[in-house]
C-alpha cells in the first residue's frame, strides 16, 4: 500500500497535537478564571521553528513571541536567585531589564478558524478513548510488574 503520507506531513500532525494540548491548557486556566493569554513567550528548541511557532499562534489564536534567551527553565532560575540575591527589587524588574523580544508572529485569521474546527473534534477524542486507554494502562502495569 503506498501511503500520501509523508514524514513532513506527520511531524506537522505530532506539532498540531502538542499545540492542541497546549490550547487544553490554557482553556483550563480560563475556566479556572485566571485572565486571558494575550501573549504567549517561547523560547528553546521548538522555537526555533517559524513553522511550529506559526502553528502554535494560530491554534492558540494568540501572538507568539520569541526572547533574547534560549535557557527558558535555567534564565528564570538565574533571575529568581538574582532577586534573592539583591539585584533586583522583584522578578519583574528581574525580567524587564533582562528579557527582550527578539521576533513576533501573529496568528492567521483563516488558519485559526480552521484550527477552531479541527479543536472540537481533538476535544472529542479523550472522551471517546478513556476506555482504551485504561485498557492500555491496565496492560503496561501488568507487564511492568512482570
Amino acid at each position: 500500500m503506498i501511503s500520501s503520507c509523508s514524514r513532513a506531513h506527520l511531524t506537522r500532525a505530532v506539532i498540531e497535537g502538542i499545540s492542541f494540548g497546549i490550547r487544553d491548557i490554557f482553556a483550563l486556566m480560563n475556566e479556572a478564571g485566571l485572565r486571558a493569554i494575550d501573549q504567549v513567550r517561547v523560547s528553546g528548541g521548538g522555537a526555533k521553528s517559524v513553522v511550529w511557532r506559526q502553528i502554535l499562534a494560530d491554534i492558540l489564536g494568540t501572538e507568539l513571541v520569541t526572547v533574547n534567551t534560549t535557557e527558558g527553565a535555567a534564565y528564570g532560575a538565574a533571575l529568581l536567585a538574582g532577586v534573592a540575591a539583591g539585584n533586583w527589587s522583584n522578578v519583574d524588574e528581574a525580567c524587564a531589564h533582562t528579557i527582550r523580544v527578539t521576533d513576533s508572529v501573529s496568528p492567521n485569521p483563516a488558519n485559526t478558524s480552521r484550527y477552531d474546527e479541527i479543536y472540537r473534534h481533538y476535544q472529542s477524542l479523550y472522551p471517546s478513548l478513556r476506555s482504551v486507554s485504561h485498557a492500555l494502562s491496565a496492560i503496561e502495569s501488568s507487564t511492568a510488574q512482570s
